[in-house]
């Protein structure tokens, strides 16, 4: 038997298996994703469009989500600076500690966010370490804004480093070193050989983290202190609501986190699609000719 039969019948499924596991795959989606999704949307309108709009203009929802847009304003740019900085300093350089400053980096991904919130109240609550200090300057972070912007800058700084960590280290460094050997400086060869080589990766890390921190309920809940109006972001304003039977006000300000989901995963295919779409040409451009010089007798 020949070998192009071989691969053919070791890659090769039959029918009824192919549309089992796609069957299967449909069915998954459906019941996990696609029905809890129309849920949402469902029970947010299911006393109307004027009890929706009502919902939303309550005073309380506009201060979570005016609270949710500038943490997420703050915590996005801090991590895209530190993904940045911690990605390139992990890929290009051999240095001693290394290995301990990429556990660093994904230590938000094993620590629960309840945990994280529990160490910044550890820290600088009233009763934490510099908690009489803060105290004393009438500097306040638990259960106000910085605490909330802390705790999530904490649980979404591992997503733009760990996005770009691997791309950096398949890109090796020698363009780098050409740039270098040329007379470029370190900005200058960040700036047009580095940033324009990651930027679709630095996008789709820019992307997670943006969703992860409007999302994100488990370490904010602890450091917020639930104050209404003040430090409730949308997915505390969603558990307050539903904890008073408020359903439709609930799933009102749950639909546009829902909205939020799926504005992140069409950006998402997007950018995708276009980065395919550039390699695609780069790899069906013809190669260069080199310069033909002429004979001189």
């Amino acid at each position: 038997m020949s070998t192009p039969a071989i691969r053919r019948i070791s890659t090769t499924e039959s029918r009824a298996v192919r549309y089992t596991l796609t069957a299967l795959a449909l069915l998954f989606i459906l019941l996990f994703l696609v029905l809890p999704l129309a849920a949402v949307f469902v029970e947010a309108f299911r006393k109307g469009v004027d009890a929706y709009i009502a919902a939303l203009q309550e005073p309380d929802a506009w201060s979570a989500i005016r609270l949710t847009a500038f943490t997420a304003a703050i915590a996005v740019p801090l991590n895209l600076v530190f993904g940045v900085a911690a990605a390139w300093c992990i890929a290009k350089f051999e240095f001693r500690g290394k290995a301990f400053l990429t556990t660093l980096v994904d230590l938000p991904f094993s620590v629960s966010p309840v945990v994280a919130g529990l160490i910044y109240v550890l820290v600088f609550g009233a009763q934490g370490w510099f908690g009489p200090w803060l105290a004393e300057h009438n500097i306040k972070i638990i259960f106000a804004v910085p605490g909330i912007v802390l705790a999530t800058v904490f649980v979404t700084f591992p997503f733009i480093a760990r996005e770009l960590i691997p791309l950096m280290q398949a890109q090796g460094t020698d363009e780098e070193q050409a740039a270098i050997v040329l007379g470029a400086s370190g900005w200058q060869t960040f700036w047009h050989v580095t940033l324009p080589n990651i930027k679709w990766g630095l996008i789709y890390g820019v992307i997670l983290c943006n969703a992860r921190a409007m999302g994100e309920f488990g370490a904010v809940s602890v450091v917020s202190g639930h104050i209404r109006g003040q430090t409730n972001t949308m997915p505390l304003h969603v558990e307050i609501l539903y904890n008073e039977y408020q359903s439709v006000a609930a799933f009102a300000v749950a639909s546009l986190l829902a909205l939020l989901a799926l504005v992140t995963l069409v950006i998402k295919s997007v950018v995708e699609w276009r980065h395919e779409r550039e390699m695609a040409l780069a790899n069906d451009a013809p190669p260069e000719r080199p310069l033909q010089t002429e004979k001189t007798t």
